[in-house]
C-alpha cells in the first residue's frame, strides 16, 4: 500500500515543472503543515529558494487568530522573510491585480473541511477567478476532506441564494477535496485558470481523517477538535439562529443551547426525529465571548459515535425544529449582516434556500423533516465525475 503523503509533501519531494525558476504567491494558513509540522512557506522556501514573493490568508488570517463573521484581517510585512502578507478577508476576498503584480503561479495549500459554507472554498475560487485574470497559473496542493468522499448531506445549494458561504450549486457535505473542488469551479463556471494540482499519494477516498494518521491541526479558532469538523456540517446552520453554536467555550460545535432551553425537555422532543451515529446528553454551559456571553445556557452535548452513518445536518435540523416549536417564543432567526450579505437571512444562504426556515416556521413534522433534508446523491456524484481525482 503507498505510504499517504499531501500534496505539500509531493511538491516538495518533486516540485512540478510549472513552479521552476517560478515568482510564486503563496495561499496558506496555519494548517499548512507537513508531517513534521513544518509550515508550507518554510519547507517551500527552502526547496525553491528565492521563489516565495507574496503570502496571502484566508478567513482568520496566516495564524487563524481572528474569530468568525466579518472580524477582518490586516495586510502585513511577514517579519521573517519580509515578504507582504495579503489579506483575502479584508476590504477584499478576491485577490487584487496589485497583489498579483509580479507573480507567476498562485500555489493554494488550504486545508478545507468538507462542508460548502466554510469559506476557505469561496477563496479559492476567487483565486482562480483572479489568477485567470491576470494571465497567471494556479497550483493546488491537495489535502484531504476530514469527512471523506463517500458521504453527502444537504440539499444543494439554490443559485439565487448564492454568497460567500456558496457561490455555485453544492450540497452541504460535499465529499470533494480542494483540487477536486478546484477543479469542478474551474470547469463547471467557466474560469478558464491555467490550473494545475499536486495529487496526494495514498488516499482513499472513503477514509475519514483520524485514518491518515495525522494530527488535527485547527484550519479555523472554531475547529479545535477533529469532533468539531465532523459534526459541523449540521452545526453550522446554528449561525442563523440565535442559539449558540458554543463559540465562546472550549469545543464550539460539539454543542448547542441557550438560557431559556430545558436540556431534558429538547432531549426528549428529539425522539421524535430519526438519525444515526451520534449521541446527544443534556448540557449546561457559559459562554465566555458572542451569543449569550456569561450566561448559563442549557442545551445539548454532541458525541459522534459512529461517523460512518453519522449525519449531523439531520440532527441540527431536527435540533432547531424542536426549540421553534418548544420555545416559540424565545427562539429568532439571526438578522443580517451575515458574511457580507445585507439582505437574505444567514439561516437561507446557509441552508441554501427558504426551504428550511419554512419548514420550521410552519412547525417541523417528521414528513417536512425528511423533506428539507434530502439529497441527490446520484445528482452530484454525476456532476463531479469529471472532477474527481481519486476512486
Amino acid at each position: 500500500m503507498t505510504e499517504f503523503r499531501l500534496g505539500l509533501e509531493v511538491c516538495a519531494a518533486n516540485p512540478p515543472e510549472i513552479l521552476r525558476d517560478a515568482r510564486i504567491g503563496l495561499v496558506m494558513n496555519q494548517a499548512s503543515i507537513d508531517a513534521n509540522f513544518r509550515p508550507a512557506d518554510e519547507l517551500l522556501g527552502e526547496r525553491l529558494p528565492g521563489q516565495l514573493a507574496a503570502l496571502f490568508g484566508p478567513q482568520h488570517g496566516l495564524w487563524a487568530e481572528q474569530q468568525d463573521n466579518m472580524i477582518e484581517t490586516p495586510h502585513r510585512l511577514d517579519p521573517l522573510r519580509k515578504l507582504p502578507v495579503h489579506s483575502l478577508y479584508a476590504d477584499a476576498r478576491k485577490p487584487t491585480p496589485a497583489m498579483l503584480e509580479g507573480l507567476d503561479v498562485l500555489l493554494i495549500d488550504l486545508q478545507d473541511v468538507g462542508t460548502r459554507v466554510y469559506t476557505y472554498l469561496w477563496t479559492l475560487s476567487f483565486c482562480l477567478e483572479a489568477a485567470a485574470e491576470k494571465g497567471i497559473a494556479v497550483v493546488v496542493l491537495d489535502r484531504p476532506n476530514p469527512l471523506g468522499g463517500d458521504i453527502i448531506e444537504g440539499p444543494i445549494l439554490n443559485p439565487e441564494y448564492a454568497s460567500f458561504v456558496g457561490r455555485v450549486p453544492m450540497p452541504m457535505r460535499h465529499g470533494l477535496t480542494l483540487a477536486e473542488a478546484a477543479r469542478h469551479l474551474n470547469r463547471e463556471c467557466g474560469i478558464g485558470t491555467d490550473l494545475h494540482w499536486v495529487a496526494m499519494e495514498g488516499y482513499r477516498r472513503g477514509a475519514l481523517w483520524p485514518e491518515h494518521g495525522r494530527p488535527w491541526i485547527p484550519p479555523s479558532p472554531n475547529l479545535p477538535r477533529y469532533e468539531g469538523a465532523l459534526v459541523y456540517p449540521g452545526q453550522v446552520l446554528l449561525e442563523g439562529t440565535e442559539l449558540s453554536e458554543g463559540r465562546g467555550t472550549t469545543t464550539p460545535f460539539e454543542l448547542c443551547g441557550a438560557p431559556y432551553i430545558d436540556p431534558a425537555a429538547l432531549l426528549n422532543a428529539l425522539g421524535e426525529f430519526e438519525f444515526d451515529g451520534l449521541t446527544a446528553r443534556p448540557y449546561r454551559f457559559e459562554p465566555t465571548f458572542q451569543k449569550f456571553a456569561q450566561l448559563s445556557c442549557g442545551g445539548l452535548f454532541l458525541h459522534p459515535t459512529n461517523a460512518s452513518a453519522l449525519r449531523s445536518y439531520r440532527f441540527t435540523v431536527a435540533t432547531i425544529g424542536c426549540v421553534a416549536r418548544l420555545w416559540p417564543e424565545h427562539f429568532a432567526w439571526r438578522q443580517p449582516p451575515y458574511e457580507y450579505e445585507t439582505e437574505k437571512l444567514p439561516v437561507d444562504i446557509l441552508s441554501g434556500g427558504t426551504e428550511l426556515r419554512e419548514a420550521i416556521d410552519a412547525g417541523l413534522t417528521p414528513e417536512s423533516f425528511e423533506r428539507v433534508t434530502a439529497i441527490d446523491d446520484s445528482q452530484w456524484e454525476r456532476a463531479t465525475r469529471p472532477d474527481r481525482l481519486y476512486e
